[in-house]
């Protein structure tokens, strides 16, 4: 506030002060007109447009600076909390969202703001000081005249109020149209490989060109209306100065208007050229910020749904035990329960697998483990402390994970493995891969661990993918490691090495397997077995294999299509 009140003060007086310089010229030419000149007084006025160059200098240096300047932090503040506020936003907000849109948040809504902030806070004092300050010069040098300039003037004033809300609503239809051309674009740009599998680039490149013309003919419907308010504002100058030079000569001849007061009158008039243009260009900035802000806006009061509750616990030392108690939940956007009645227990130190086929509930029961969802009290439990009343910050720092879809950064393998930490130890990092059973191939690339790898971790194999994800976990080193499907890209003597790996390391701290296959679980202490939400059976590979048909189907199946895929291998 203070650097923005600063800023227009500055502005208010070098407005002023530049309105000085019109008058000595007046003064001067007026002098050069008599017979005799004051030569003191040309030095003297000739002085003093020197020295009032080199404030406007200086004060536009100044107010720029602090207008400006200010903007630009005010943008950098907003995206800012922009972005903090997306990390807190549930996922059902993304499940409906697409990043392409997001991004024109960030983007383009932002910088239609800071120009409303910075050249439009210019333009409206520019307009409305240094125009009021010009128009009462020229009133002072001549009424009559300025009453007739005014005409032309207050045309233009009403047709820039008309059409600003026209160009509030194209302005927001042109957003609109490149949210959804950047929608297509980075979704495109995310599946190239489907797209080269199946040879659609031509068809998707006549998608873009569809979503390209409807952005441009949104784009040109906005141009064609600042063109009218530009012409307009054209004409009214030209109207003016048709008035100026026919009444201005003969108010010289006929009425006692000097030579200097005419040329003193026409600069204060080109003079008002610049805050009449300045005020059109605001209204056009002010109608696309408004309809920026209302778009941001709308991004911020987006509901944080997944927060601490009121009467929230902190827990200085949580033990790796998980204890689940008529556990049901449904999704926020969902109609049916995606788990039912779900009772379990895992101790501290166990290594757990979690099976069952696809949409039995596995992937709901880790999101709801790393608190991305509410649930009702008394169904989860960690340590014996339910989960709603433990700080989410507090749960998350016990668990180390590895999504389905292993997600990597774009960024070195160093970096991308020791994602926890602030300050990555390279020997934690080295044992992590290690581990994962990684180390070897990262060691076969040219640049080893200082490897960029591409966007969305593409310039590595599935099974690289997985190990490296699965080594960032390792390198948290947490009391619960959470691994969903997270071999299923692997052969299976290296999932048998990183099992093997993680029941060295893994002594006294919980690990849970999210699986398809009944490899990845036969040796685990405790099986899970999970079917349409519910837990059908509960025990180790032995006994799941006498008490649970599910399971009996499930290795008969497994091991059926092992048996064709040796075939196939043999063939």
């Amino acid at each position: 506030l203070w650097a923005f009140l600063i800023g227009i003060a500055v502005l208010v007086l070098i407005d002023y002060i530049q309105l000085l310089i019109p008058e000595s010229v007046g003064l001067i030419i007026d002098e050069l007109d008599k017979d005799t000149i004051n030569r003191a007084l040309m030095v003297e006025k000739i002085t003093q447009i020197i020295y009032i160059t080199l404030i406007i200098v200086f004060g536009r240096f100044l107010w720029r600076v602090a207008i400006f300047g200010t903007s630009r932090r005010i943008e950098y503040e907003i995206r800012n909390k922009m972005f903090l506020h997306a990390t807190r936003l549930p996922q059902s907000f993304y499940s409906q969202e697409k990043v392409g849109g997001l991004m024109t948040y960030f983007i383009n809504d932002l910088e239609a703001l800071r120009m409303a902030y910075g050249p439009g806070i210019l333009m409206l004092i520019d307009g409305l000081v240094l125009g009021g300050l010009a128009v009462y010069k020229m009133f002072s040098l001549q009424k009559t005249l300025t009453y007739y300039a005014a005409i032309p003037m207050v045309l233009l004033i009403i047709v820039m109020v008309l059409t600003g809300r026209i160009m509030q609503m194209k302005y927001k239809a042109r957003q609109g149209a490149f949210e959804s051309l950047s929608d297509f674009t980075q979704e495109n740009f995310s599946g190239i490989t489907v797209i080269k599998a199946y040879v659609r680039e031509i068809k998707e490149a006549m998608f873009f060109r569809k979503k390209n013309l409807e952005l441009y003919d949104k784009d040109l419907n906005f141009v064609k209306t600042m063109i009218l308010v530009q012409i307009s504002i054209s004409i009214a100058i030209n109207a003016v100065i048709l008035v100026i030079i026919g009444y201005g000569g003969y108010a010289v001849l006929y009425s006692g208007l000097s030579i200097g007061d005419l040329t003193a009158y026409l600069s204060y008039f080109f003079t008002l050229i610049w805050p009449t243009m300045a005020l059109a260009q605001f209204i056009s900035i002010h109608n696309q910020a408004k309809a920026s802000s209302k778009r941001i806006g709308a991004f911020l009061d987006e509901k944080v749904t997944v927060t601490d509750e009121l009467d929230s616990i902190s827990v200085s030392k949580l033990r790796p035990r998980i204890r689940a108690n008529n556990l049901t939940f449904k999704y926020p956007d969902g109609d049916k329960p995606v788990l039912k009645n779900v009772n379990f227990e895992i101790n501290e130190g166990e290594m757990v697998g979690i099976l069952g086929r696809t949409g039995s509930g596995k992937s709901s029961l880790v999101d709801l483990l790393l608190r991305i969802y509410n649930l009702d009290r008394d169904m989860l439990f960690i340590d014996e402390y339910d989960i709603m009343k433990l700080k989410i910050k507090e749960v998350r720092d016990l668990i180390g994970y590895v999504p389905q879809d292993n997600f990597l950064y774009s960024d070195t393998i160093y970096n991308n493995i020791g994602f926890s930490h602030d300050i990555v130890d390279k020997e934690v990092v080295h044992d992590s891969a290690k581990l994962a059973d990684v180390y070897d191939n990262i060691m076969d690339f040219s640049d080893q661990f200082d490897t960029v790898l591409g966007e969305r971790g593409t310039t590595v194999s599935g099974g690289q993918k997985q190990r490296i994800s699965i080594a960032r976990a390792l390198a948290k080193n947490p009391e619960i490691l959470i691994l969903d499907d997270s071999v299923s890209a692997v052969d299976t003597k290296t999932e048998e090495a990183i099992i093997k790996n993680l029941h060295k390391v893994r002594k006294g701290k919980t690990t849970i397997f999210i699986a398809h296959r009944i490899s990845t679980v036969k040796r685990m202490d405790k099986i899970i077995l999970l079917d349409q939400g519910e837990i059908v059976a509960i025990g180790n590979h032995k006994t799941l294999l006498k008490t649970s048909p599910l399971y009996q189907d499930m290795v008969k199946r497994q091991e059926l299509e092992s048996m064709v895929k040796g075939e196939e291998v043999h063939a």
